[in-house]
């Protein structure tokens, strides 16, 4: 049974995925946001993600992640790096292997959802091996500006896009979901 790859991308509005000294949900965190992020931990998976965004979150004290720490620490999840060789969380696993061929061989496995998290090379890998089924943007009310690091679909190939849905958490933040759709972008 194939299973389906979802991207998240959280970006500001002028496109970056992180900014200098923003913190985590550049600094807009809510109630709905906070429900979202619970019942997306809470939903049979499978997590990828690279070694910085590993790091990045194990830094993080468990009293962080609120709710979602045992959720979280639940899945099954893969760390993608050639440095690293184990990791303390549960249900954690450090693949060396290729990326593209890991995932290939996951998509035709047992059926489980994979999802990444953060992980912006891993995602923009997976988005121009045309292996996302679902590429979820999460779009914060600000412009990071000078403050942006990683713009977000820096060396990203063009891909048209159906809009799949749509919804505000927080009456501020825009959850929009695509389906790439296999076709070329309209061109003059």
């Amino acid at each position: 049974m194939a299973c389906t790859v979802t991207v998240d991308m959280f970006v500001s509005v002028d496109g970056w995925a992180g900014g200098e000294g923003l913190p985590g949900f550049f600094g807009y965190p809510g109630p709905d946001l906070a429900a979202w992020d619970a019942a997306e931990a809470a939903a049979p998976q499978r997590v990828v993600m690279g070694r910085r965004t590993y790091e990045a979150f194990a830094a993080l004290p468990s009293e962080a992640w609120g709710e979602t720490w045992d959720l979280a620490m639940g899945l099954e999840k893969i760390v993608f790096s050639t440095t690293l060789r184990e990791v303390p969380w549960p249900n954690t696993r450090v693949c060396a292997d290729d990326l593209l061929d890991e995932v290939r061989t996951m998509k035709a496995g047992d059926g489980t959802p994979i999802r990444t998290w953060g992980s912006l090379s891993l995602a923009r890998q997976l988005l121009n091996a045309g292996l996302v089924d679902t590429l979820r943007l999460m779009t914060f009310p600000l412009t990071a500006g000078d403050a942006g690091r990683d713009p977000a679909f820096k060396d990203v190939a063009a891909a048209d896009l159906e809009l799949v849905g749509h919804r505000v958490l927080d009456d501020r933040i825009v959850l929009t979901e695509y389906r790439p759709t296999g076709k070329d972008i309209p061109r003059a």
